[in-house]
């Protein structure tokens, strides 16, 4: 390829990458047809070329997640989801408050292996109902559920889309992928410290507001935010009876998925797919529920999103820009880079959304190391970590979106405890990643 087409790839790419940023940020338009469309754009001007597209559309990160959300629909259908939070509701009973910050503290540690949406779902009308019943507000309570189980979700690599996606888009620079369980210490280290702040703080940072009686129901359309990786609530809006065979068999099966992947006997999106099919076959899930659960819309913006990282990296301009960086960052040491890459993330995931900030951001994550001749693994987990950190906005997140909504919180709510909430993850982050993925 010659220099004038290389530079013609990469004027393109760029103007590509800033239109989808500016009309993700706009909001108006649903953003996998703005991803796609962005996708589409590449293809047609050669930047990217056919061979690519497929195989970002075929990535093991779209298998997976594909796969896992079949299977944790199927989980819920079968009533498997109600009747945990009816056991939830049952221990708020005996244990008061305590057992109220034990409920949250449990949904936040589902949320490490189930898609939180329907969690949050289920669990915040509960939440509130108990808070009202023991005399409490229950604004208290929910903006703290919302963030325990996005914290969760970044404690294990099928947890949340993000960290699917970083680990996928770093094996296709070369490197080794993460373990299912490789990330958890640092995970659970910032879910612990971020929650001990909830539990000493929320309260104070809420307010001491009087409690409204006629909260909004939490079912029914949502603003669209900016991470939709988490999915349509809609899905979920249906309290079901136990169905004791279909949950038995649908919870083994996850189970499996989870052991052959952090046994390291199949890869995650292989057994993952392998778990969806095998419930299929059993008749837990019907091949028209498992379709209805797959939620191509996220499927689509994330394929979408890796194509548009792919044309950063094929055109040379996430070379070009990492390089220029790199000239003032190098003299500052591994540390300070990670800690500035961490903050970076930190404030484009409330913006954006998680796939975005992951595909512009993981190629810049490993070109930063390499050029610091270090191991590019810190610097990775600081993107999964950071990326999953939306607390200081409402619509960051689709479970804040959700107790926004049935907590009638104001905007500033958010602001007042999320963004110290930010601060103080980034500052463990930037502690605890060195510890177990040194440089």
């Amino acid at each position: 390829m010659s220099h004038e087409a290389m530079s013609l790839h990469q004027t393109v790419a760029l103007l590509v990458l800033m239109a989808v940023i500016a009309a993700l940020i706009h909001g108006k338009a649903r953003p996998d047809v703005v991803a796609l469309t962005g996708a589409a754009i590449l293809l047609m001007t050669g930047v990217i070329r056919p061979v690519e597209v497929q195989a970002a559309f075929a990535s093991p990160a779209i298998i997976a997640l594909a796969s896992l959300f079949v299977i944790a629909y199927a989980m819920e259908r079968s009533g498997l989801l109600d009747k945990v939070i009816q056991a939830g509701v049952e221990m708020c009973r005996k244990l008061g408050l305590t057992g109220l910050w034990l409920l949250i503290g449990a949904c936040g540690a589902a949320s490490s292996f189930l898609n939180n949406t329907p969690i949050v779902v289920l669990a915040a009308p509960v939440v509130r109902d108990v808070a009202k019943s023991m005399g409490e507000n229950p604004r208290r309570f929910l903006i703290p559920l919302s963030y325990v189980s996005i914290m969760g979700g970044a404690c294990t690599l099928i947890g949340t889309s993000t960290n699917l996606l970083v680990n996928d888009m770093a094996r296709t620079t070369g490197q080794p992928s993460f373990g299912l369980f490789e990330i958890t210490p640092v995970g659970l280290i910032i879910a612990v410290v971020g929650g001990l702040y909830l539990l000493v703080f929320g309260g104070p940072l809420l307010g001491k507001q009087e409690i409204e009686e006629a909260e909004p129901e939490v079912y029914g359309p949502v603003p669209a935010p900016h991470d939709v990786s988490l999915g349509d609530s809609s899905l979920f809006e249906e309290h079901r009876r136990l169905r004791p065979w279909h949950a038995s068999l649908s919870l083994a099966v996850f189970l499996g998925v989870v052991i052959f992947a952090a046994l390291g006997w199949a890869p995650i999106a292989a057994a993952a797919f392998a778990g969806a099919v095998l419930l299929i076959i059993t008749r837990v899930i019907s091949a028209e529920e498992a379709y209805r659960g797959l939620r191509p819309d996220i499927l689509l913006l994330i394929a979408g999103m890796v194509v548009i990282g792919l044309s950063l990296e094929v055109s040379g301009l996430a070379t070009a820009a990492t390089e220029g960086m790199i000239q003032w960052i190098r003299p500052l040491g591994p540390l300070t880079a990670m800690i500035l890459l961490y903050g970076a993330t930190l404030f484009l995931t409330e913006i954006l959304s998680n796939a975005a900030v992951a595909v512009l951001l993981t190629p810049v994550a490993v070109a930063l190391a390499e050029s610091l001749g270090v191991s590019p693994r810190p610097f990775l987990v600081a993107v999964m970590m950071a990326a999953s950190a939306a607390f200081a906005t409402p619509f960051g997140y689709q479970t804040n979106v959700l107790v926004y909504q049935m907590g009638r919180y104001s905007y500033l709510d958010f602001v007042r405890i999320g963004l110290p909430l930010n601060m103080l993850t980034w500052l463990v982050g930037a502690m605890v990643i060195p510890v177990f993925f040194p440089f």
